[in-house]
C-alpha cells in the first residue's frame, strides 16, 4: 500500500483550489475549450511549474549555498549546472506529480513491492467490512436494510469514484491501493445521510474485520514477532543514525595532484610537487585549518613550502595550492607515499588525514 508522494498532494490541492471538486473537473475535462476553461488549465499548469521550479531550486540548495543561488537566479546569472539540475529537479517534479502520479506508485517505484512483503493478516490497513456491508443494494432513507435482506452498503460507488486509481475497495485489499483514505472519508459521509455508523471502510486488520476483534485486540496483536523484529531494526539504524551525526567530523579533504606537471625543480634546488586542495567545513562555524604534510623515511626531508593556514567559512570550500618539496637525490626516482594532515587550530579533534604520492625524477 503505497503512499502518496507529498509533491503530488499539494498538486492535487492546487488543481482542486483552481478546478473545484473531483465532478467539477470531470465536467471541465469534458466541456468544449473557451475562455473559462483555457484560464483555469492555465492557472492550474503556471502554479504547477512555479511549484516545480521552487522545488528544484531548493533541491539545489542543499548543495550550493541558497543565499547565493537566490541572488544569481535574481539576477539571470545562474551557473550552468545550477541551472540544469533546478529546471531538470523541477520538470521531474512537474511530470511525476501532475500527470503520472499514482502509476509512479504503482509501477515504478519499488516502495510499494516492499510493503506488501512486510504485509500480514494483522497489518494496519484500509478495509471494507464484508459482513456488515453485504449484501450490496439500493434502498430509500430511514427502511430496515435488513428487512430487506441488504447490508449498510447503498451501492453508491462513490468510493470507487473518488479513488485516484479507480479501484473499488469492497473486492479486498489491492496493490493499486495508495492508503489515500479517500474511500474512508466518502463512504462516511453516505452513512451519516442514512444514519448509519461510520466506519463501514475503515483502518482496520483483515483478522479483526473477519474475527470481530475489538480495538483493545488490534493492539495486542500489534506486539507480534515482525513487529518486534521491525522496531528492533528501526531503533538500531536510527541509533546507528544519531551517533554518526553526533559523532561526525565537520571536515572533508580531497587532495588533486597536478597533472601539469608530475615534479619540477624550485629555485633553491629541491624537487617541487604541486598539489591543490578541496577543505570542505561541513559545519556551521569559521574554522582556520592548519595544513602538514609528512611522508618518505623521514630521511627524504618531504615539507611543505610554507607553513599553510587557511580559513573556511561554515558550508564553504576552500581551495588552496600547496608546494611540498624534498631534497634532492634523497630518494629514489618514482612514486613516494605521503600524508595531508588539515586540522583545525582551535580543535584538535577536527582533523583529516589524506594520502597522497609525491614524484621524485
Amino acid at each position: 500500500m503505497p503512499v502518496r508522494k507529498p509533491s503530488t498532494e499539494i498538486f492535487l490541492w492546487f488543481e482542486k483550489l483552481i478546478e473545484g471538486e473531483r465532478p467539477q473537473r470531470i465536467k471541465l475535462d469534458a466541456a468544449p475549450w473557451s475562455v473559462r476553461k483555457l484560464a483555469k488549465k492555465s492557472a492550474k499548469h503556471a502554479v504547477w511549474i512555479v511549484f516545480s521550479l521552487w522545488t528544484g531550486f531548493t533541491f539545489v540548495g542543499y548543495f550550493t549555498p541558497i543565499r547565493e543561488l537566490a541572488h544569481d537566479l535574481v539576477t539571470l546569472s545562474p551557473g550552468a549546472w545550477s541551472a540544469f539540475w533546478i529546471l531538470f529537479y523541477g520538470f521531474a517534479t512537474y511530470g511525476n506529480a501532475g500527470f503520472l502520479r499514482e502509476q509512479m506508485c504503482r509501477q515504478i517505484c519499488p516502495y510499494a513491492r516492499f510493503q506488501f512483503v512486510m504485509f500480514d493478516p494483522d497489518t494496519l490497513i484500509i478495509a471494507y467490512d464484508t459482513e456488515r456491508g453485504e449484501s450490496r443494494g439500493a434502498r430509500a432513507k430511514g427502511s430496515d436494510p435488513r428487512a430487506q435482506g441488504l447490508g449498510d452498503c447503498v451501492d453508491c460507488s462513490i468510493c470507487v469514484q473518488v479513488c485516484p486509481t479507480g479501484i473499488d475497495i469492497r473486492n479486498g485489499l489491492q496493490n493499486e491501493c495508495i492508503g489515500c483514505a479517500a474511500c474512508i472519508d466518502a463512504c462516511d459521509q453516505v452513512m451519516d445521510r442514512m444514519d448509519y455508523p461510520r466506519g463501514l471502510i475503515r483502518y482496520s486488520t483483515e483478522n479483526a474485520v473477519s474475527q470481530r476483534l475489538t480495538p483493545m485486540d488490534i493492539v495486542r496483536r500489534a506486539f507480534r514477532p515482525r513487529v518486534i523484529v521491525y522496531a528492533a531494526i528501526l531503533l538500531a539504524l536510527t541509533i546507528a543514525t544519531a551517533w554518526s551525526l553526533s559523532t561526525r567530523i565537520p571536515l572533508k579533504v580531497n587532495v588533486l595532484k597536478d597533472r601539469g606537471a608530475l615534479s619540477r625543480e624550485a629555485d633553491d634546488g629541491s624537487i617541487e610537487n604541486i598539489y591543490r586542495l578541496q577543505i570542505m567545513n561541513t559545519g556551521d562555524k569559521t574554522r582556520t585549518f592548519r595544513i602538514r604534510v609528512a611522508g618518505g623515511d623521514g630521511k627524504v626531508g618531504i615539507r611543505l613550502h610554507d607553513d599553510k593556514l587557511i580559513t573556511v567559512t561554515g558550508g564553504e570550500i576552500g581551495a588552496p595550492t600547496v608546494s611540498v618539496r624534498a631534497d634532492p637525490g634523497a630518494a629514489k626516482a618514482g612514486a613516494i607515499p605521503i600524508t595531508f594532515n588539515v586540522e583545525d587550530v582551535a580543535d584538535a579533534t577536527v582533523a583529516v588525514t589524506e594520502q597522497s604520492k609525491f614524484w621524485m625524477p
